[in-house]
């Protein structure tokens, strides 16, 4: 711009230094046409900027004014086309170098002119105006397109083609018209001339609609790019709705992808092919089953050669879309490797389309880094490590470089543009209407038996006979009782020689988590730690979805991956869910130490256990909470009274039959009343609460303690002599002054212990509470006459050692 101002002022210096008019009326009537002829000015495409017809009336100044008038002519029409009905105020810098350019192309155009006539022609030849005018089209477009290409950092040749080049004939008109103009003036008078004006208007009219035709042809290519990017957008979202894992990792793929193409120096095209693929490359897993694309641990053959088809799948799809781009070269081929194992067409090397090669790399890394059903997500720099040890067998050794060079700075790039939330589709709507298909609802099919390898006829009868067996003993088992415990410890006994394994794990679900009721087998500490949050891991997936899981990875499971102090040699896991009437309740999963160790047939015959397993542990959990809230004290959780007399009748019955003694402590709270009346009950139940978890802290783990009602707690237990008993009853002693200091604040609470042993108290379990309850009071009114005697007291201390 600077050099064009230079020029410009050289150009003013000469042309006002020798200034003269051979008619000055002519000046004056051409200059004003100019003026008007510069205010039919049109929008040029593609830039920010306008054309107007006052070319025409330069090249007539070339033929027939001086290089001044010419000038001035030119200046003025600028002028006019800046700053007449302009879209928005121009900057003075822009002024500037509107008027320089036009200054430069004249003064081009002018001395090419005189060049010409003087020195080739010999005189005036209609072929010095052509060449003149194509000089003056030249110096004033190829300025403006140098400074364009600067700013927009585009070619100075894309440029001019795109945004000036289409006008090149409109100027070769204009030189014949200036042409005509000059020939009407020679003969007739320069008067005459001007009725060639008309032809101006009708270059503007050409001018505007041709270009309207451009502005239209603009819009709908922007509607169509737009519309294409909908289609993108809507074909995402539907991978969205079958893998909810998807629409993150898309959006990263995409920019990291967009960012290595830029790097690699690919056109336009390629760059937007592989922007779409990045978002669009697993459309194709749409015809894959939801079971496959999101299990939690390694694909069968079977299930892998599924999911092989996804590429050429997505491909199909994305060929009736018509993208003016290859999209779907990239897709059919985002699973090719660089040493040609890839699928599905086993391409090679440079074989493999570039925004394949790059979108395989991207891909890979990002799967690395992110959660996914198998396994977790490794640190970012252990995953590009792990792409580096791929490049020349899987990857393009000089997309895996740059990608290693700039994957940090791409990472942070990836946080700062965070993907849009995605549309939400209506997945988990539940359709109230319909009440069966057309065709009716089909029978459940169990899964088909796989033929065995090296197995004859024989024993295969005579295996299928011994399962058979097996199965209806357990089907029949399963019904009998309605302890939890006992059915599921009946069902490991019987289940290991149907599926042989080296643990067992049943997850009850309670609010929204998998909790282990019953392990067995290796790693019984291990398993038995989980807290399996619904959906998470193996058995939470299993859970959620109501699928099975055949092989999967033992490791995934929350709580025991990544963590050193749980490490396991198990290797795969069998996992059912167990249905009842409405609901999953329960997860049964199988674990071995040998890779991919269960079978089909394993698994069918897991499913045929687990449709009547999981109405069984319904049962037996409703059993177990009818039976927890009848027996249990729901204040302090022991065991209430009621609950208390069937243990103390069974235990008595054990006794007799292995002639063993049995103590019963018999405890009662002295100054309980005055804690409510002074604190509130509210404070008297947390008193109880407290000496109730102490209790159960105190007492050996086969002794039984129960809340006989109110402030009354009761002790079995076996096999212990009045000696223990006394060092019992000093203990429960601290207890109750230690929960007094903590909520009364001083020692206000002491306990009253009676103690009766059987067979020497009594026989029967009322007797022996009725023993205890007597020898209590009796050390009650000991407590009572003591708080007035000190002698009394220490007898009663005296006492209670006794007793």
């Amino acid at each position: 711009m600077c050099l064009t101002a230079c020029l410009a002022i050289g150009c003013f210096g000469i042309a006002f230094t020798h200034w003269h008019s051979t008619d000055p009326l002519q000046f004056l009537c051409y200059f004003v046409v100019a003026l008007i002829a510069s205010s039919l000015k049109v929008t040029l495409p593609g830039i920010d900027g306008t054309m107007s017809v006052n070319f025409l009336f330069i090249l007539l100044g070339v033929l027939e004014m001086s290089f001044a008038e010419t000038l001035f002519l030119g200046l003025g029409s600028v002028l006019v086309q800046c700053y007449w009905k302009s879209s928005k105020p121009l900057k003075p810098i822009q002024v500037v170098f509107n008027l320089s350019q036009l200054t430069v192309a004249t003064a081009a155009a002018y001395g090419v002119y005189r060049g010409m006539t003087i020195y080739v022609f010999h005189g005036t030849q209609p072929l010095a105006l052509v060449i003149s005018a194509v000089t003056y089209f030249v110096f004033n477009t190829l300025a403006m397109a140098v400074v364009i290409s600067l700013t927009e950092n585009k070619t100075v040749r894309q440029v001019w083609a795109n945004c000036y080049f289409w006008s090149f004939p409109y100027y070769l008109v204009g030189a014949a018209i200036a042409g005509v103009m000059h020939f009407m003036d020679r003969q007739i008078g320069w008067q005459a001339a001007l009725l060639v004006v008309p032809a101006v208007y009708l270059i503007y009219r050409s001018y505007r609609l041709y270009l309207g035709k451009l502005e239209y042809e603009k819009l709908h290519a922007e509607q169509m790019s737009s519309l294409h990017l909908r289609t993108i957008e809507a074909l995402a979202l539907a991978i969205e709705a079958k893998d909810q894992t998807t629409h993150q990792h898309l959006q990263r793929v995409r920019i990291y992808a967009v960012e290595l193409a830029k790097s690699l120096g690919l056109s336009h095209d390629e760059t937007e092919a592989l922007r779409a693929a990045s978002l669009l490359h697993d459309i194709g897993k749409l015809a894959v089953p939801e079971h496959i694309i999101s299990k939690p641990g390694k694909l069968t053959p079977e299930e892998f050669e599924k999911m092989k088809i996804h590429p050429i799948i997505g491909a199909e799809i994305l060929e009736q879309v018509q993208f003016p781009y290859p999209v779907v070269p990239i897709v059919h081929s985002h699973h090719e490797k660089w040493d040609g194992s890839g699928y599905p067409s086993g391409l090679k090397g440079m074989e493999i389309p570039v925004g394949a090669r790059i979108l395989a790399a991207v891909d890979c890394l990002d799967a690395l880094a992110s959660d996914r059903q198998y396994r977790r997500a490794l640190p970012l720099d252990e995953a590009m490590a792990k792409v580096v040890d791929e490049a020349g067998k899987s990857f393009d050794p000089q997309v895996v470089k740059i990608l290693q060079e700039r994957y940090v700075e791409l990472e942070k790039l990836a946080h700062e543009n965070p993907p849009s939330s995605a549309v939400r589709l209506s997945t988990d709507l539940k359709v109230e209407r319909g009440i069966a298909p057309a065709a009716g609802f089909a029978e459940s099919e169990a899964l088909p038996t796989l033929p065995a390898e090296n197995r004859d006829y024989l024993s295969s009868i005579a295996a299928a006979r011994q399962e058979a067996q097996m199965l209806f003993e357990l089907s029949h088992d399963l019904g009998t009782s309605l302890s939890l415990d006992d059915t599921l410890s009946m069902l490991s006994v019987r289940l290991k020689r149907l599926v042989p394994h080296d643990s067992m794990a049943v997850y009850i679900k309670r609010d929204e988590q998998l909790v282990p009721e019953f392990v067995s087998g290796d790693n019984f500490r291990l398993f038995s730690s989980l807290k399996i949050p619904l959906g998470q891991g193996l058995s939470g997936w299993v859970a959620q979805n109501n699928k099975p899981v055949l092989n999967g990875n033992p490791s995934v499971e929350p709580g025991y991956l990544n963590d050193p102090a749980k490490y396991s040699t198990l290797r795969s896991a069998l996992a059912v869910p167990l249905e009842g009437v409405s609901e999953v309740v329960a997860t049964l999963a199988l674990y071995r130490s040998d890779q991919d160790a269960f079978t089909q047939d394993h698994l069918r015959i897991l499913l045929v256990v687990s449709s009547k397993l999981g109405f069984t542990i319904e049962n037996a959990l409703k059993y177990r909470l009818a039976e927890d809230s009848a027996t249990t004290d729901y204040l302090t959780g022991l065991p209430n009274a009621r609950s208390l007399f069937l243990y103390l009748d069974r235990e008595i019955a054990r006794c007799r039959r292995t002639n063993s003694p049995i103590a019963v402590l018999l405890c009662d709270l002295d100054g309980f009343k005055q804690v409510n009346d002074r604190f509130g009950h509210l404070q008297g139940n947390r008193v109880l609460q407290m000496f109730a978890a102490a209790l159960k802290d105190c007492c050996r783990e086969y002794d039984y303690a129960a809340r006989m009602g109110g402030d009354e707690f009761v002790i079995v237990a076996p096999g212990l002599d009045a000696y223990s008993a006394a060092e019992m009853v000093h203990r429960l002693e601290n207890i109750v002054r230690e929960a007094g200091r903590n909520v009364c604040g001083d020692e206000m609470l002491s306990v009253s212990v009676g103690c009766a042993f059987y067979p020497e108290n009594a026989t029967e379990a009322e007797q022996l509470l009725a023993e205890a309850d007597r020898a209590m009071y009796g050390i009650k009114r000991l407590h009572h006459a003591a708080s007035s005697d000190p002698q009394i007291a220490k007898a009663a201390g005296a006492g209670d050692s006794a007793n």
